[in-house]
């Protein structure tokens, strides 16, 4: 306060790291009337309301590189802020850094601590919790080194032959689907892991050492062109599916796709052009990863229905749970919104259940004026051997109530199918029940693919059902513009 003649400093910038909860009172302290607090540290938040009231305070969080920082539109779809109205974003702040830097302004060289041979990296990594170091350089050995690592798009993790039809797979995608479910799934298929793709590449490399890869890499063309490669595996996000999907095809290779295989009729149009072409000289398969029929609780219900059951009546719900409206699934641009997304696994369960095919759709969503992106709303199904099928895809129920509950009613008889968990029939003389663990079925779906790539036999899914369904998904969201039925092309 002396400094400032008793007055007070305008702003405040605090950078310690500490659970220690005076730091906030003595900077309310130093400050000025109206004064500015911004954290740019992380600090123990308890704050005086006296402190702050007295003399007016302004407290500000700082996000950390700028503006811009967790902004999806800026970040991913490259949305700049206009410089007039924000001089300083986090793209023109690194700007500004690396210019000074290069003008000799800003002197780094100071900072640097130490200088390590890459061979020896394990000195800078193995102790970087407790070193003193504030800035470590890696020196390579020579600059052909330097040259190639720079310019390799894939790593070897480990040795591995392979050729011939033998289940040999490549995976284009390294998200959390792919790390909890996929690749754990794929553990007993029989399959033989030779790629696995991210575009960052520090994905790829942790899940491919971690589930036996041969190679992790940046560029999916590398897995299209490798001979070995018999079927590709797709878990990008949706916006991507159809264009890898097409890719896929294209160079001759089987396809599994996570749902959805597309977001509109263009891009489903296109893969079943390329779907038609390609299998007039080659037999090719495309799968979409609707798993839940294969779940033991599905392949017994429809065991017990039989192959052609004729008309019934099937309610299917999913406890969706809430996603924040920010959330890239609900972009219709590059999620397609839950129901496309998502809805589809139940269209296609209960196409599976009744061995038809979906002839029409009429979707009604809470609330006044619902979004085409809406993840609460009531889907008719109207099938071509006259069954009905209901689904409701709910975001706003209770967690602990089950995510997905199946009811089936049929010539007087009842199935209830309580989150792939169990099983209960009612007015079966050969079945009462059924109990698992919660199985959605990926490990007997990818099992089942696996083996049919290698020893071959009919689509997991017949082509024209993964039609269908998707169709089905897009009409469920005409019908919700057109506010009335909408026949399934």
């Amino acid at each position: 306060m002396r400094d400032t003649e008793g007055v007070g400093a305008d702003g405040v910038i605090i950078t310690a790291s500490t659970s220690n909860h005076t730091i906030i009172s003595q900077s309310a302290q130093m400050s000025r009337k109206r004064g500015r607090i911004i954290l740019v540290g992380v600090v123990g938040l308890n704050i005086n309301r006296s402190d702050f009231y007295e003399k007016e305070l302004s407290f500000q969080v700082s996000c950390s590189y700028g503006a811009g920082r967790y902004d999806e539109n800026y970040e991913q779809k490259g949305i700049d802020y206009p410089l007039p109205y924000v001089r300083w974003t986090a793209k023109r702040n690194f700007e500004s850094i690396l210019n000074a830097i290069a003008e000799k302004k800003l002197d780094v060289q100071s900072l640097i601590s130490e200088r390590v041979p890459f061979e020896e990296f394990g000195r800078i990594y193995d102790n970087i919790g407790t070193s003193k170091s504030i800035a470590s350089v890696l020196i390579y050995k020579d600059g052909e080194n330097k040259t190639r690592l720079s310019d390799e798009r894939t790593i070897q993790l480990s040795e591995g032959r392979f050729g011939g039809s033998r289940g040999i797979i490549g995976v284009i995608g390294a998200g959390n689907f792919t790390k909890m479910t996929m690749l754990p799934a794929l553990k007993e298929s029989g399959a033989q892991l030779k790629y696995i793709c991210s575009a960052g590449g520090l994905n790829a490399a942790s899940l491919g050492k971690k589930f036996g890869f041969t190679n992790a890499t940046t560029d999916y063309r590398i897995i299209l062109d490798d001979p070995d490669v018999d079927l590709v595996m797709i878990t990008t996000r949706h916006n991507l599916h159809a264009s890898l999907t097409n890719e896929c095809l294209q160079a001759g290779k089987h396809v599994f796709v996570e749902k959805p295989l597309a977001l509109n009729d263009d891009e489903l149009n296109k893969i079943i052009e390329n779907y038609s072409k390609v299998n007039e000289h080659k037999n090719v398969t495309l799968t979409v990863g609707f798993n839940r029929r294969f779940s033991p609780h599905s392949i017994k219900i429809k065991q017990i229905l039989g192959p052609e059951p004729g008309p019934m009546n099937i309610i299917a719900t999913m406890n969706a749970g809430f996603i924040p409206a920010t959330a890239w699934v609900h972009d219709i641009n590059i999620g397609g919104g839950r129901i496309i997304g998502e809805a589809c696994h139940l269209i296609d369960l209960i196409t599976y259940l009744t061995g038809s095919s979906v002839k029409s759709v009429c979707m009604n969503a809470m609330g006044i004026t619902p979004e085409v992106t809406t993840d609460n709303a009531t889907l008719l199904l109207k099938y071509t051997n006259g069954s009905n099928g209901v689904i409701n895809y709910f975001a706003n129920g209770n967690k602990s109530y089950s995510k997905e509950r199946l009811e089936v009613f049929y010539g007087g008889r009842t199935i209830i199918m309580d989150n792939f968990r169990r099983t209960d029939g009612f007015g079966f003389k050969e079945f009462r029940k059924l109990k698992t663990r919660m199985n959605k079925g990926h490990a007997i779906q990818f099992k089942t693919l696996i083996g049919r790539i290698i020893h071959g036999g009919d689509p997991l899914i017949p082509f024209e059902e993964i039609v269908n369904t998707t169709n089905a998904s897009f009409a469920a969201i005409e019908s919700l513009k057109t506010d009335g039925w909408v026949e399934v092309g």
